[in-house]
């Protein structure tokens, strides 16, 4: 085929995984009493987590993010979905594997770096943006994308989408990696998979050690996961006036909001999202204890973001920078709650 471009349902999302998930299952024709909004696929990824990570040479000089690195296929497991993550370092093969999928009529994910998607305008690299391929043009040589944060269908250069899912940026080498997914004839029940999605994300919480920020080597940096992890990024933030030059602790300080808000985070470092698929669970069973994984983990979105306007602003450096450890001293207490209300929405779930 020449040309190859597929029916398919997309609407702009907070987050890229989450998002394209999302949209993903409503192709499919799946759901729960119709197609499930974005918080509840994020919630049942089981992807709640927290890394820290702050190193000489890193552009900004933090970096943080609050989900799982395996998100997505942790998600379709739990859906009874099959896929085969493929990855490669040739680029005829990774793009054969993208066509192989459309001209069989099937949507493809795949990973893509920001900075070389021409649309987004970024300068940021990150290697690990889930896009979807939905279609492709040999006589134009575009190919057909959607994206999180665009609402149409975007027309990418072959030669720009292959740049983009050859990088070899931050966090890990995106290596043209394609995902084949066979989607089941239905879903699994909502509460066994809430349940599990939920214990999971409380355990990735607490044990720690598995962020991304563990893929970076670490001999000059302050790194943490999980909940131990905030507790390092608290303590950290508030030594950033000595530990830092003044623009470096600006710097930080700037990139914060983008890190809490604005990456593709859905707001409140991916806390927005989770609470509302808790909130979306708690509606469809009426558990309370779920009402309540919701509330606490909505208080911590709301904490994160409060942290993310405080380092906004016209005030010094140094103001900013105090106030942001004021309100920064009581996520450890708040993100602990919300991972204990998690398990005991887990146990409710299951009785």
């Amino acid at each position: 085929m020449s040309r190859v471009l597929l029916d398919y349902p997309h609407r702009s999302a907070g987050h890229c995984g989450s998002g394209a998930m999302r949209d993903l299952l409503d192709w499919a024709g799946l759901g729960w009493e119709g197609p499930p909004d974005e918080g509840l696929v994020f919630g049942l990824g089981g992807g709640l987590s927290f890394s820290y990570l702050r190193q000489p040479g890193l552009t900004p000089p933090i970096y943080l993010v609050g989900r799982g690195a395996d998100l997505e296929l942790d998600l379709l497991r739990r859906l009874g979905a099959q896929v085969e993550l493929t990855q490669t370092d040739d680029p005829v093969l990774g793009w054969q594997w993208v066509r192989d999928e459309l001209d069989a009529g099937r949507p493809v994910m795949v990973w893509a770096d920001i900075a070389e998607l021409p649309y987004l305008r970024v300068k940021l690299k990150m290697s690990r943006h889930d896009v979807v391929v939905i279609g492709y043009d040999d006589d134009a040589q575009v190919a057909f994308v959607v994206d999180n944060d665009r609402e149409d269908v975007q027309e990418v250069s072959y030669d720009a989408l292959a740049r983009a899912r050859a990088s070899t940026a931050f966090p890990t080498p995106a290596r043209h990696a394609t995902f084949a997914i066979t989607w089941p004839p239905r879903l699994p029940n909502l509460r066994e998979v809430a349940a599990e999605s939920f214990e999971a994300s409380a355990a990735l919480m607490r044990a720690g050690g598995s962020g991304l920020a563990d893929t970076t080597s670490l001999s000059t940096a302050v790194a943490g996961s999980g909940l131990s992890g905030v507790q390092v990024f608290a303590e950290d933030l508030a030594r950033w006036p000595q530990a830092l030059t003044a623009d470096e602790h600006e710097a930080c300080l700037r990139a914060l909001p983008a890190f809490i808000e604005k990456a593709g985070t859905g707001g409140g470092l991916f806390r927005k999202l989770q609470a509302q698929g808790c909130a979306d669970v708690a509606a469809r069973t009426g558990i309370a204890a779920v009402a309540e994984a919701a509330a606490r983990v909505a208080r911590c979105a709301a904490a994160w973001s409060e942290l993310a306007l405080a380092a906004k602003g016209e005030e010094t450096v140094e103001v900013r920078g105090h106030h942001c450890a004021q309100v920064a001293a009581h996520l450890p207490a708040l993100e602990a709650a919300a991972v204990d209300a998690l398990g005991s929405a887990a146990v409710a779930l299951r009785s």
